[in-house]
């Protein structure tokens, strides 16, 4: 069970950077006259990355088939958020 939490962390703060990542980008392109990201993009990802660090904050916190359900939220937002904005 930790092995699965410890996992679910990373990939709770590989969201967290990826989000930081394309907050950087939209920023960057709005300065620089290139399209970035969009709003609709970064909405996405600020909003998932939130249930995700929840979720993993959530897990951490608790035992047995808790700590299992948050974890699995945090694999569940972030492939949903990779098929939907990343995979077309």
């Amino acid at each position: 069970m930790k092995a699965l939490r410890a996992l679910s962390g990373l990939v709770a703060g590989g969201l967290v950077v990826l989000t930081a990542v394309l907050v950087g980008a939209a920023i960057l392109g709005a300065q620089r006259g290139f399209p970035g990201p969009g709003t609709g993009r970064l909405s996405w990802h600020l909003g998932l990355t939130v249930v995700a660090v929840a979720a993993q904050v959530f897990a951490d916190r608790h035992r047995g088939m808790a700590a299992l359900s948050g974890s699995l939220v945090v694999f569940v937002a972030t492939g949903y958020l990779l098929v939907t904005q990343w995979w077309n």
